[in-house]
């Protein structure tokens, strides 16, 4: 089994080569996640002059509308990736947001001191953390007493046949070995209570946990594909590995897949998140 400092080092290398991909699709990524973000910043009660901190942040949400709701706070955009935070900070420069600032840093060493932050989100991070309960302690140690976080993962892979339907048409093709126990990877923290029990051994209270469906709309089951092949990292990993010919096969199976979802000219795929907030004690 890989150590923590091994998973970053690939988790570099993967996100940082993923970056462009997520930027050319940034419209349909953020259509499709923005229930989730709006359900985190609910969740979190985001006052005016909120000082916030998003971890594994990417290409900028929901640490960027959290800043535009708190005017006269600040919001860090943290992520393991330069480039992903590269992309935020062109996305902020864009929507005219000056309240953030972005550092580079791992999730489970954190470089702020303790009570700092009102409020901390992860957005669909969490799954690829090396330790989410040593990660989970940093995040509570650095929130202020009366702080809340909440995060976002994937419900199980059944219920999201957005990206299944591209997994099982990578399987006609290549083997790929399940994940070791508790080791990054999109779906690891699909289990009901997963995330909810990492909350109450750093100390968190007032745990809930909910899912929020979700639905990637394309305008044809040809964008879904190219969408899907260019910023979810195991299609683009696998594909790099196969012939041409093998690439066409996925992507034919992956076609005829997802033909089910196509309505009214065009296709909608669904997916269900989970999202888990819980609060500091004051």
């Amino acid at each position: 089994m890989p150590s923590p400092d091994e998973i970053r080092d690939a988790q570099r290398t993967t996100w940082a080569a993923l970056a462009a991909g997520w930027e050319k699709w940034d419209a349909l990524i953020m259509d499709q996640l923005r229930p989730v973000g709006a359900a985190i910043i609910d969740a979190l009660h985001i006052a005016e002059d909120q000082h916030h901190l998003d971890i594994a942040s990417g290409t900028g949400e929901p640490g960027l509308s959290i800043a535009a709701l708190a005017p006269s706070g600040r919001v860090v955009l943290t992520d393991l990736v330069p480039q992903m935070l590269d992309v935020a900070a062109r996305r902020a420069d864009a929507q005219g947001v000056t309240n953030i600032e972005t550092t580079v840093c791992s999730a489970d060493d954190l470089p702020f001191a303790d009570a700092t932050f009102d409020s901390v989100s992860v957005r669909f991070g969490y799954m690829f953390l090396p330790d989410t309960t040593r990660a989970t302690a940093e995040f509570a140690r650095v929130l202020k007493p009366g702080g809340r976080l909440c995060s976002s993962v994937w419900a199980r892979p059944e219920d999201n046949p957005w990206t299944a339907i591209a997994l099982r048409a990578i399987a006609t093709e290549v083997t790929v070995p399940p994940p070791a126990p508790d080791t990054p990877n999109m779906f690891r923290c699909a289990a009901p209570g997963y995330l909810s029990e990492r909350y109450e051994a750093a100390g968190l209270r007032d745990i809930a946990e909910w899912d929020i469906p979700v639905e990637l709309v394309t305008a044809s089951p040809e964008e879904y594909w190219s969408m899907i092949s260019e910023h979810v990292s195991l299609a683009v990993a696998v594909l790099q590995q196969v012939d041409a010919p093998a690439r066409e096969r996925i992507r034919a199976h992956a076609l005829a897949g997802v033909r089910a979802f196509e309505q009214e000219g065009e296709l909608r795929v669904p997916g269900v998140a989970r999202c888990v907030a819980g609060t500091k004690p004051s």
